[in-house]
Order: C-alpha cells, then structure tokens, then sequence
C-alpha cells in the first residue's frame, strides 16, 4: 500500500519548510478527457463534467489534527506560498501550485486532516488546460515544459495500482449496524422534542470487503461515468462523489450548493410525472430540513460577506440514486482589515459544519451526535477540494464516498437528517440510497 494512503501514512511533523519552485504551462492536448485519463490509484483528483484537476506525487504535505486542524493547515500553506517562487502565465484557478485537501468532521477524530502539495497537477477548465510542475530542489529555470511532461509520465507510472486484482465485494456491519441505526433515530427523536434541537443528522457506515484489492482509479472512473454531475474526488483513500459543493471562491466571489431533503429515486412509481416536484416540494419535512440549511449558511455568511443571493424556491436535482431540494447560493466576499479577501479554505472553516451534515443549531447538535452515533466519521462529512496559491478553491462536503482503510477493505458511510416527523425504517432506507454511488462503484451487491 502506498505511502500516501491513510492506513500506512506514517504521523507527519513538518520540521523545516522547503522552498518550493513552481511553474504553469499551457497544455495543448489533443485529447479532451486527458484528465480523466491520468486517473490512477494514487492520484489526487477533483473533476466534474470533465474538467478540474489530478495531481500527482508531493512535495509538501501537512497531517493535522483537532480544533486547530484548519488554522494549522491556512498558516502551514500561507508560508509555503510565501517562500515559493511561482511561474503562472495562466492564472486562473487551479493553476500554479496546488495543495489538495482532506478534513476530520469533528476536532475529536482519530483522522489526520491534511494538505498535499502535488509535484504535477494536470488541469483542464473548459477550452483552456494547463499543467503545473512543482519542485522543492529545483529552481524554475530548470522546470522546463519537457520536464514536466517526462516527471509526469514517470509519476503516472509510480501511481498505478500494483495489488491484488479486484475481487468480490462483500458488505460487512461497521461501528454502526442498521439495528443501531434505527434506535438512534428513534433517540434522536425523543431529543427533537425539546425546545434546544430542531433537527439531527445521523450518520451510519458499513465495510465494502474485497476478496482482492480495490483500485482506488477504478472506483473513481465508475464515479465519474455515472455521477458526472457531482464533483468526484479521491484524496489520500478518501474517495466519493458529492453532490454537494461547500464553498467555490473565484476572485472575491463565494458560491455554494446546499443539498437538504432526499427522495429516492428506487422507490418512485414508474410513469408518474412530478413525482419528486410534488413529494419534495409539497413535504412540510423535507422544506424544513432544506431551509434550516440555507439558514445555517446565512448566518455563517452574514459576517463576512455582502449578503447571500438566493433563489426564493430551491430546484429539483436529479440524480441517477436519488432526487435532492437543492439551491446554488453566492455572496460577494468583504475583505478583511488587511485588505484580503477570505480563502476558499477560510469560507470552509467557517462553514464547517454546516446543517445539511451535523444539524440545529451546529454546535449543540454536534455533542449529541457524538453520543447517539457513537462512531469516528473521520473525513465523511468534512471538507474535501483544493486551494491554490491566490486563495481560490472549491471544498466540498465529503458525501457519497468512503475511506480505504487497507488493501482489501473501504468503510463506506451515508447520514440522515431527522426532524420532527421522521419515520427511522424510511430514514434506514435512505441511508441504503446515498451508499448507492459507492456500491455501484465498487460493483457491490447488498445480502
């Protein structure tokens, strides 16, 4: 198992800063999907519809852990960027240097947030498509465009997947089995009745078991194929499809998707047309739980920001799983007493964790998640994306993915919101629907 995979990562301690020489250039390649093409097991991946990023190798990287995972994480890469000497003719997001990230849900996790700074990033936005060569021992004189081409072809090859071949998967119970699912909702339900708690979101998860290995690039390319109009990512064994964007920065722009209010599509009956326009649209629940979260995320935004723009009335979004109410916000960023506009990796923390994943109010919720859960989400459910050197970047919620634990096993994980009204066998089935992407992907088959 590769070094740079969660269970053999050894615990990292940043001694000493390298200096870092980066260089950008513009990628003529001939091939549209030349970004899916570089998926491999140990490739750092961001991509939607085609486009975004896979990074290759590290030249830098930070493990951190607790309440201060995000604020280690901004100063560590601050003074990267600072120190760096930086070639970006393009200069647009994602080119330059790059740092992919992956973090802890709850400060209390065993998980190591991290920021991986790839020694090649292959990026493509559209028309334009770029690739960015990284160096801690080399000066930018000698980050030649034929350099970054051979260093990338030898670290697509030192990527690929070398173990067993992919075998039958099996679904095992995890810390959290369907019997305990359905009595911590059925406890959740009890604490919704008070005053302090209008809604939980409960999380489960289940162990993917192969009887070979699983290639993390297979997994990824199946992600892709069937939920392109989710932003699929792969960082460090954390791997999924979100449908579910956290925040995009662009120039002092902050945009975000916010997902709450689930139908699955399996149970819908064949033939009726508006089926979902008039289950979701037209249940007191599922608008509830949708506007809590825009709530959340009003609040989050209010002070930093010039107010959020969005849509009176959230749309339809049609997944091959499930349907989800859903509404694309954005909001125009003030800059702070210094004169910088928030990052992308600022906007994250401070989203963190929004309703759509923890619940109302956060915090509150959050301590008794901890308690009627009684499991480590590790990185589900965190911020997962990019950043790069002038502070743009997108974060999603790490939704619709799992964790590679070792060679042969993958948790997977899926959460609920419950509010007043839920029903717990409904809320276990729709746990079932949201592990579908990964199911699919891994080609597993429920007992």
């Amino acid at each position: 198992m590769s070094a740079d995979l969660p269970v053999a990562s050894p615990a990292f301690v940043q001694q000493e800063l390298p200096v870092l020489a980066s260089v950008t250039f513009s990628f003529d390649h001939t091939d549209p999907s030349f970004v899916l093409d570089a998926l491999r097991h140990r490739a750092l991946v961001w991509t939607r519809q085609g486009d975004g990023l896979v990074g290759l190798g590290a030249v830098a990287r930070l493990h951190t852990q607790g309440a201060e995972r995000f604020a280690d994480a901004r100063q560590w890469f601050t003074d990267l960027v600072q120190r760096a000497t930086v070639i970006d003719p393009i200069n647009q997001p994602g080119s330059g240097p790059v740092a992919f990230g992956a973090f802890a849900f709850s400060y209390t996790s065993n998980y190591r947030s991290r920021l991986v700074i790839p020694e090649v990033v292959l990026g493509k936005d559209g028309a334009l498509s770029w690739i960015t060569i990284t160096s801690d021992t080399l000066d930018t004189e000698q980050l030649t465009y034929d350099y970054a081409l051979a260093r990338c072809q030898e670290l697509l090859d030192e990527a690929a997947y070398t173990g067993a071949p992919h075998g039958t998967i099996s679904l095992q119970p995890g810390d959290l089995t369907a019997g305990s699912y359905l009595k911590a909702v059925t406890q959740a339900l009890k604490v919704l009745e008070g005053d302090e708690i209008s809604k939980l979101v409960l999380s489960r998860d289940v162990i993917a078991h192969s009887s070979g290995g699983i290639d993390l690039a297979q997994v990824v390319r199946e992600l892709v194929g069937g939920y392109d109009n989710c932003w699929t990512y792969s960082v460090d064994g954390l791997v999924g499809a979100t449908p579910e964007m956290l925040v995009r920065v662009t120039n002092g722009t902050a945009e975000a998707r916010v997902l709450a209010g689930t139908l699955d599509r399996a149970t819908a009956p064949v033939g009726e047309a508006g089926y979902p326009q008039r289950v979701l649209l037209s249940d007191p629940k599922q608008r509830v739980e949708h506007q809590l979260a825009i709530d959340s995320l009003t609040l989050a935004l209010d002070p930093i920001s010039h107010g959020m723009q969005a849509p009176e009335e959230p749309f339809i979004l049609e997944l091959p799983n499930v349907w989800h109410l859903a509404s694309d916000v954005s909001a125009e960023l003030r800059p702070g007493s210094d004169g910088r506009f928030p990052t992308a990796l600022d906007i994250a923390e401070i989203f963190h964790p929004t309703a759509a994943v923890c619940g109302t109010p956060t915090k509150l919720a959050g301590k008794v998640l901890r308690e009627l859960e009684g499991l480590d989400r590790g990185p589900y459910a965190g911020p997962v994306g990019w950043i790069d050197s002038r502070g743009d970047g997108e974060f999603g919620i790490a939704l619709r993915g799992g964790v590679l634990e070792d060679e042969s096993n993958m948790r997977l994980y899926a959460g609920c919101g419950i509010v007043t009204g839920s029903d717990p066998e409904s809320e276990l089935a729709e746990s079932w629907a949201k592990m579908r992407p990964m199911l699919q992907a891994l080609h597993a088959e429920r007992q």
